[in-house]
């Protein structure tokens, strides 16, 4: 019988930026701007999508789910850092430490798996464009967000089951700034096999699937995009896949940098930490200025929503 088989850790010690207290008032500032602008950003997207009746097609309603994850992820985490900033106090109850890693394991996971089906869905659009309507009907579209939401969910449930049925009678001390698996693990006095190899087996199989479906797909696109044989048509034809493009390579780029790193890198310095901030607080900010720059419906659908508004406050 493991001798650990008790956990006496009743709270974890978030270290986040506390080694950096000389600015963590300008911290806060710029975390709080940078949510701000990420929940407005995010927010009119959704509101375009919903209010622009020539966006209510397969590609939006994916792409409001995407603002919808952009929006949750960072509210997962940047509040909890936002009062640690101004309390100093880097204290997380054992039970919000693990709602805090099943809900960013979740919203991370659901993530990639949409990243997957939009993907899909501009293979069809582009690689079979007399088929799309009937391939990607509304039950299709319901069925496939449905299936990326509760995957990732089901996803983190797993990993979130194994990783607190660990005994923590070590150290309490999250090396984050917020809770998340190969910090939380090292803080283990008991066997961490069976959390460490479900995320190597199962998330990585399940990661390295759907970065090879979506690699495979943009495969296909470019190379019917290539046999096109006007330009006008080539430069439509890519303009309609190149912001998903953008995302996928700033999302798996942000992952790589994050995750695909030697265990030692976990214990490390205050800058591993500020690079795990581009994925959850940098990336949710940006995707929905790649969708507002690159996209000309959803420029459309902004500016008509802007001018509307302009327009009833001057009434």
């Amino acid at each position: 019988m493991d001798v650990y088989n008790l956990t006496t850790v009743a709270e974890f010690i978030l270290l986040g930026l506390s080694d950096l207290p000389e600015v963590r008032y300008t911290l806060f500032v710029v975390f709080a701007v940078i949510y701000q602008v990420t929940l407005v950003g995010n927010g009119a997207i959704l509101l375009a999508i919903g209010t622009e009746k020539k966006l209510h097609t397969p590609m939006y309603y994916f792409l409001a789910n995407l603002s919808l994850l952009d929006m949750f992820c960072p509210s997962s985490t940047v509040p909890k850092l936002l009062k640690n900033l101004l309390t100093q106090k880097q204290s997380i109850s054992f039970l919000g430490c693990a709602l805090q890693l099943f809900l960013l394991v979740a919203l991370l996971g659901t993530e990639v798996f949409l990243l997957t089906v939009m993907a899909y869905d501009r293979y069809v659009a582009i690689c079979f464009p007399l088929r799309y309507t009937l391939i990607m009907t509304k039950w299709r579209c319901v069925q496939l967000m449905a299936t990326t939401w509760a995957m990732g969910f089901l996803h983190s449930v797993l990993h979130t089951v194994f990783t607190f049925r660990l005994s923590f009678c070590k150290s309490n001390r999250v090396n984050q700034y917020y809770c998340d698996i190969p910090p939380v693990v090292a803080l283990s006095c008991s066997s961490t096999y069976v959390a460490e190899m479900l995320v190597l087996v199962v998330g990585g199989t399940l990661g390295i699937s759907a970065f090879l479906i979506t690699g495979i797909s943009y495969i296909y696109i470019i190379s019917t995009i290539l046999m096109i044989r006007s330009a006008e048509g080539k430069r439509k034809a890519f303009s309609t896949c190149a912001s998903h493009l953008l995302v996928v390579c700033l999302f798996y780029g942000t992952v790589i940098i994050n995750y695909v790193r030697p265990s030692s890198s976990h214990h490390s310095s205050t800058r591993d930490r500020l690079i795990s901030m581009v994925n959850g607080v940098i990336t949710p900010m940006i995707n929905p200025i790649i969708y507002s720059l690159r996209n000309t419906d959803v420029k459309v659908a902004l500016r008509n929503l802007l001018f509307h508004k302009t327009c009833l406050q001057q009434v």
